[in-house]
């Protein structure tokens, strides 16, 4: 069954590397959304695209936020019940002020 929610990405660019819009890492989000998958899968795809496309960035953060239609509706009918994945690397793995910072902005976004 089915699962939506919301994708949070960052990435840190180098002087050497390369910089995307905002609209092309919208575009690799739907890209791997629209498939049927698993999320895990997706937050991991999503990561390794952006880190691809980012070349020689400093670290790619993907947080996932999924409701699912699954365990609202069948088994243990869960209404409301969310499931979160992450995949960090380079300073947001490394870096912990670099990591909060990223998760307080999630925390921002979610309080609008």
């Amino acid at each position: 069954l089915a699962f939506t929610g919301v994708v949070h990405v960052a990435y840190i660019p180098s002087l050497e590397g390369r910089v995307i819009g905002l609209s092309k890492l919208n575009r690799i989000v739907e890209f791997y959304a629209r498939r049927p998958q698993i999320q895990e899968g997706m937050t991991m795809q999503i990561h390794s695209a952006i880190d691809q496309v980012c070349e020689k960035n400093k670290g790619v953060a993907v947080v996932v936020k999924c409701s699912h239609t699954c365990a609202c509706h069948r088994g243990v009918k869960h209404h409301g019940a969310v499931m979160i994945t992450s995949k960090l690397s380079g300073d947001f793995y490394k870096e912990s002020e670099c990591r909060k910072e990223f998760y307080d902005f999630i925390a921002s976004a979610e309080r609008k």
